[in-house]
């Protein structure tokens, strides 16, 4: 009994209120990753660092949320939501704010700079994989109506239809990170091997805040359809 009353004081009577709080959170810190980047093409370092710590302190702000979800929730829920899918759902939120911190602190710990190529082609990339995130978590705000009509009818329909969306923006997201790999490809030998490894590897990163965001859709689907 006292673990009900504690989950219902910090979350009310739904877990997927803590799940959406902490996708908010999620999104927030996923944010923060489009004007580190603006700083670093502006070379403005003290921007850079400013940026680097909000998304360290959100990401750990989402990790506070993640814990108590998961030390709180009750071991059987009456409701058609198995407790394992509630938990994968969390897991591939806090993913995407995991990477969001991960590319803030290379960013910082190589205190890199961004060669001209790369700063449009980047800008457009980071700006569509943060679309991608957003639209997942006006996916997860429409749980709470799903619930309350039993995941049936035309809600179903169009959180399948935001879902099918969301599916399009990260094959876009795909498509500009391949041509900025090709971009970094083709100027490799004007950098040091060195960077050419991290600029990969924060195309890659930022790339995967889309994937994280997707799957994120793609295990919804599959619980929506139980």
């Amino acid at each position: 009994m006292a673990t009900g009353n504690t989950f219902s004081k910090l979350f009310g009577q739904s877990p997927f209120t803590a799940l959406q709080q902490h996708m908010d959170v999620v999104l927030k810190c996923a944010r923060e990753v489009q004007p580190l980047v603006e700083a670093l093409v502006a070379e403005d370092q003290v921007l850079v660092t400013k940026m680097k710590d909000n998304i360290f302190r959100l990401e750990a702000e989402a990790d506070t949320i993640k814990h108590e979800l998961r030390s709180h929730l009750p071991k059987s829920l009456f409701m058609p939501v198995d407790r394992r899918d509630l938990l994968e759902v969390l897991m591939l939120q806090d993913t995407i704010a995991n990477t969001a911190q991960d590319i803030a602190g290379l960013l910082i710990e190589r205190n890199m700079s961004i060669p001209e190529f790369l700063r449009k082609p980047l800008l457009e990339l980071t700006a569509r994989c943060i679309d991608t995130v957003g639209h997942a978590a006006d996916v997860i705000s429409e749980l709470d109506e799903l619930l309350a009509i039993g995941f049936r009818g035309r809600e179903v329909d169009r959180v399948d239809e935001m879902l099918k969306e969301l599916n399009s923006i990260e094959d876009e997201t795909d498509e500009l990170g391949i041509a900025l790999a090709r971009a970094l490809f083709d100027h490799e030998d004007e950098l040091k091997p060195v960077s050419v490894m991290m600029w990969y590897q924060i195309i890659e990163w930022i790339g995967d805040l889309a994937d994280y965001a997707e799957k994120v859709g793609d295990h919804l689907r599959l619980m929506i359809a139980k």
